[in-house]
């Protein structure tokens, strides 16, 4: 059927390749939402009496991709944020405790990071600080506290096993990609034809806000990445499979 009338109704599964390598980078076939957007500037030349348009121009060929997506993996946000992946994490955790039947003495389950443990009453969390010394998984308070008292403790605990951390700094930005496209189109004749779009050239823009929510629908992410040319002045394809 040459030209037929059609319509979408499902997004697009898009796959990013790292527009340096040529390397598949990451596979988005999870988004809610994938919207494609050209955009262009016209200016005029005037003239005549009532100053009417007489020439136009064209020029600053531009748009964007924005994918919407409640599903998240780290990949994603890396592709977004530039941020480097690392395979270890620090950060500060909290436990409630009991003191040993000699009112000094803590356990913890793992081995604090030098210099950060800090220890309170549990009645005066985050008040005055209980003075002790640490060994390995240890903890002995310098004054005793009544045995079976509970204390908090806060320590730095690092994680090196099945961690994936990724380190955003002020120098951190995203990577240009290729970008493949595929979704279906439904024809008037109830024909389902595949769609396919290239988008030669996208860099993501680094903007990502990540909430957190107890109730209402899923956190979601909206991705905006803005399209550009490549060095042949590629900037997008639309295909269109008859079968």
């Amino acid at each position: 059927m040459a030209n037929p009338n059609m319509a979408n109704r499902e997004v697009c599964d898009l796959i990013f390749v790292d527009y340096s390598t040529k390397k598949p980078f990451l596979n988005l076939d999870f988004a809610n939402v994938s919207t494609t957007e050209l955009t262009g500037e016209s200016v005029f030349a005037y003239g005549g009496k009532g100053h009417p348009k007489r020439v136009q121009f064209s020029g600053e060929r531009g748009g964007t991709i924005t994918i919407e997506t409640q599903i998240q993996t780290v990949k994603l946000w890396q592709l977004i944020t530039g941020g480097e992946v690392t395979k270890s994490a620090k950060f500060v955790t909290r436990i409630e405790a009991v003191v040993d039947d000699e009112g000094t003495g803590i356990s913890l389950n793992d081995i604090p990071v030098a210099g950060s443990v800090v220890v309170y009453k549990a009645d005066d969390d985050c008040g005055t600080e209980l003075a002790c010394t640490v060994a390995d998984k240890a903890i002995t308070l310098t004054t005793a506290l009544t045995a079976g008292d509970k204390v908090v403790v806060y320590y730095m605990k690092e994680v090196s096993e099945g961690v994936q951390r990724i380190n955003i700094k002020s120098t951190s930005f995203p990577k240009n990609f290729i970008v493949y496209g595929d979704t279906v189109m439904k024809t008037e004749d109830d024909e389902v034809l595949p769609y396919k779009l290239t988008a030669y050239k996208v860099a993501p823009q680094s903007n990502m806000s990540l909430s957190f929510s107890n109730n209402g629908d899923p956190g979601s992410i909206t991705i905006t990445c803005d399209l550009m040319s490549d060095s042949d002045d590629n900037m997008l394809d639309l295909v269109l499979i008859e079968e």
